[in-house]
């Protein structure tokens, strides 16, 4: 057994799970972010930004975005998965400016980034249609997350902001599918790169909203 390699294996293992659960210091309900302190936009330009600024701020949503990029370029056609959570979002937040209302939101965002790290830490993840199917799920879940940001806004505002989010998640998702390969094809061997490594910081960071938001059901924060 090489001694470093498992030293190695285990530090990177704790850092992973120490980096997400940390994020119990400061995790909120999905729903909560916004890009202009609670402020509705009322542009154009305010939508725009708002859309790009959410899901990054977001690190619930980042996480998510990051996780279906890497699984794009594991997959034999994976683009189709960050094409149908980016989709599926869209639709969720159409979901929520209609008034529809879907169940326990922020506890299936968060599930979803768990099970998203869980998939990707594993040395085996289910088939691609598997894979679309449970991001177009989570899709609807986290655009419903979204909605809440602009909810009530006017429509050049409200049309703005869905444009920004699309193409910010676009992007995310695409840098981190052209970083997946590029570690696959070991491009970035002297740096130690591991997608799998990453798939246990994504479910650190998923247990801690988790964790997180079932603690606020069960212990409300009380009403001032």
């Amino acid at each position: 057994m090489n001694f470093s390699k498992l030293s190695s294996s285990i530090q990177s293992k704790s850092l992973a799970i120490a980096f997400g659960f940390s994020l119990l210091l400061f995790a909120s309900p999905a729903s909560a972010h916004h890009a202009m302190g609670g402020r509705m936009p009322s542009n154009f330009f305010e939508g725009f930004m708002s859309g790009l600024a959410h899901p990054v701020i977001g690190v619930d949503h980042l996480a998510f975005i990051v996780a279906v990029g890497l699984f794009a370029a594991i997959k034999s056609q994976g683009i189709l998965i960050p094409v149908s959570f980016v989709l599926s979002a869209m639709l969720g937040t159409g979901i929520h400016l209609l008034g529809v209302n879907l169940p326990i939101v922020e506890l299936i965002v968060s599930a979803s980034i768990l099970l998203f790290g869980i998939l990707l830490a594993r040395k085996h993840s289910p088939n691609i249609l598997v894979m679309i199917a449970l991001s177009a799920v989570a899709g609807l879940f986290h655009g419903y997350a979204y909605g809440e940001a602009i909810f009530g806004a006017q429509t050049t505002a409200l049309v703005a902001y869905l444009c920004g989010f699309t193409v910010i998640q676009l992007v995310i998702s695409g840098a981190a599918f052209w970083i997946g390969q590029k570690v696959l094809k070991g491009d970035f061997a002297q740096t130690a790169p591991n997608l799998r490594s990453a798939g246990l910081v994504i479910c650190g960071i998923g247990a801690a909203f988790l964790a997180s938001n079932i603690s606020s059901l069960i212990l409300p924060a009380p009403k001032v």
